[in-house]
């Protein structure tokens, strides 16, 4: 009979944690496309207490923001695939260049 609690609480704990999943993705999406206003000035918020006033400005995080402060509308990853054979000769002259690496010519010596 506990077996099929535990089996219960954890099937109750993965649709809770699939419907959180789901409903971050979308919220990030809606999010992506939003527009932020540039700050004019860093004391804007002199005043008011941080928690009120920041439901009224929309601040972007820092690492999706360039060095000029704009935001940026790019991918953040790019990753560009190869085949096997490409990698195995990246590897091979890694290894081959090396410091630790010993040439089949100076061990017959």
């Amino acid at each position: 009979m506990l077996h099929l609690l535990y089996i219960l609480a954890f099937t109750i704990l993965a649709f809770i944690a699939v419907g959180n999943l789901i409903r971050n993705l979308i919220m990030f999406s809606f999010d992506r496309e939003r527009t932020y206003p540039a700050n004019s000035s860093q004391m804007n918020n002199q005043g008011n207490y941080g928690y009120y006033s920041s439901k009224k400005q929309f601040v972007p995080h820092p690492e999706l923001l360039d060095s000029a402060g704009n935001l940026i509308k790019e991918p953040l990853l790019v990753m560009r695939s190869i085949n096997v054979e490409d990698a195995r000769q990246h590897l091979d002259a890694l290894y081959e260049a090396s410091p630790g690496h010993k040439s089949e010519n100076s061990e017959e010596a």
